[in-house]
């Protein structure tokens, strides 16, 4: 909870020095892209989070990688980080990041799993659904996940409507067996 409530402030500034650059969008692309980056390789993660390497040489291995390759404005949000010795905040600074991104556009996220892949107009019908009931513009990501066996599973901020058959199944022995 505390690095949610530091990396939201981060966010905030990084999301209004961007605003004030008219490049929100191209400063959360660039930062989500680093921030994969640096999740998915395990060598780069190491170096990066690691607290015995100083902090000058995080800057420098930082400025060669993406100097003139990134904005200023992402550049400088990673050697900050550095500076203060908060790297570990990266993912979630971009969650908030995104999260502000889509505020600003009048948009919530939501995340749809199916145990299948949807066709986009299933998917778009299904998101226009959800918005005439909810009276919200929402901003879908997928997830794939088998063991939902068939059907989808809603979650928007903290509630999840489940409308999957592992859901139903889970349901049914709830009802049958007790609520353990």
């Amino acid at each position: 909870m505390q690095n949610e409530t530091l990396a939201r402030r981060y966010a905030q500034a990084v999301f209004s020095l961007a605003s004030d650059a008219n490049e929100v969008e191209r400063v959360g692309g660039e930062l989500a892209a680093i921030a994969s980056g640096v999740r998915n390789e395990e060598a780069v993660r190491a170096f990066y989070v690691s607290p015995v390497i100083d902090r000058a040489s995080k800057e420098r291995a930082l400025m060669a990688a993406f100097g003139g390759k990134t904005g200023e404005i992402a550049l400088h949000t990673l050697l900050l980080l550095v500076r203060k010795r908060r790297e570990s905040l990266l993912d979630a600074l971009v969650a908030e990041y995104r999260k502000l991104e889509l505020a600003a556009r009048g948009a919530e996220p939501i995340v749809v799993s199916t145990a299948r892949e949807l066709p986009q107009p299933e998917l778009r019908s299904l998101i226009e659904r959800l918005e005439r009931i909810y009276g919200k513009r929402f901003e879908a990501s997928v997830k794939l996940d088998p063991a939902l066996i068939g059907g989808v599973r809603i979650a928007m901020g903290d509630r999840v409507i489940d409308g999957s058959i592992a859901g139903r199944l889970e349901e049914l022995t709830r009802t049958l067996f007790g609520s353990n």
